[in-house]
């Protein structure tokens, strides 16, 4: 007898374990014919809820497929797959959920659908072609500026539903750091959509070529001692006696605490004698950096 009951209570046990039961399954919707000139926009129903009733080894197998939910918009909208798109108008549509569309088995049985339709908004497909924005952030280096970016290519075509593409002003790349920049440099830059899920681009990635110089500025420079070169064994005198120069040049090199070490006046009286002259004073200055003016020009020499 105990042995009997045991058996009883086992094919219970299995028999129980075998009744259907309830569950959720969520479906993704993967639209499909969609009008060649349409959008389908992100105001769409992009699941659905399916409560189903089967036996718990079906719940098993279900869960382990990828399931969605095929929606038709030709179909859904009681259009003709076989028509001309133009039968369709941009706005807002309700499709009905068919369940005989959801492959469960039949062994399943559908107890809800929720929601039963699809809410959906078909709007015109659009293309514009956008010239392309460069932001830079962060410094150069000190001392140092950047030129306006060039990019390659210049412009883009974007493709998507009327209403967004009109809102757009400008497009731009993701932006390029010039932190501690002192040189010329290239760099790959992705485009900046803020939702590039709901556009079509023809390139997403640009050549941003970034020209780096050094800041210009100008510096004056006073009292240059003027050296004589190859001046007679006589007495020689020059008046004035110094000279103050303008430079222009690079900032760095204006601004370093040895440039008037580097810049040398001097006039050569080989030759020469007694007797007074108009000479001109020659000046040696980095090769980085202009002079603009020079002050006195004409410099008189006595040699007795």
């Amino acid at each position: 007898m105990a042995v009997a009951a045991t058996v009883i209570a086992i094919i219970i046990f299995t028999a129980s374990n075998q009744e259907p039961r309830e569950t959720n399954l969520l479906l993704p919707v993967d639209y499909a014919n969609v009008p060649d000139d349409m959008i389908l926009t992100n105001f769409h129903t992009d699941k659905i809820a399916v409560r189903i009733k089967c036996r718990p080894k079906h719940i098993e197998k279900l869960s382990k497929k990828s399931l969605v939910y095929p929606a038709d918009i030709y179909t859904d909208l009681a259009f003709d797959p076989a028509g001309s798109a133009d039968a369709i108008e941009p706005g807002r549509y309700l499709l009905p959920v068919d369940k005989t569309r959801i492959p469960l088995g039949r062994s399943t049985s559908i107890v809800k659908i929720t929601p039963s339709s699809l809410s959906i908004r078909l709007e015109k497909k659009v293309t514009r072609v956008f010239k392309v924005t460069v932001p830079y952030i962060g410094e150069t280096a000190k001392g140092y500026m950047a030129l306006s970016p060039v990019c390659e290519p210049a412009t883009v075509a974007l493709t998507g539903a009327k209403s967004l593409i009109n809102r757009i002003k400008q497009l731009a790349t993701k932006p390029v750091d010039l932190t501690n920049a002192n040189e010329n440099f290239k760099k790959e830059v992705p485009l900046n959509l803020g939702q590039p899920e709901l556009f079509t681009v023809a390139q997403s990635i640009f050549v941003v070529s970034v020209q780096v110089q050094p800041l210009t500025g100008t510096r004056t420079i006073e009292q240059i001692p003027i050296e004589l070169q190859n001046r007679p064994g006589k007495k020689v005198s020059i008046e004035p006696s110094t000279i103050s120069i303008d430079l222009k040049g690079p900032q760095e090199k204006l601004n370093t605490t040895t440039l008037t070490d580097k810049i040398h006046a001097f006039m050569d009286l080989e030759g020469l004698k007694p007797g007074v002259y108009a000479r001109h004073v020659c000046i040696d200055i980095p090769v980085e950096l202009v002079m603009t003016n020079a002050s006195p020009r004409v410099f008189t020499v006595k040699i007795e």
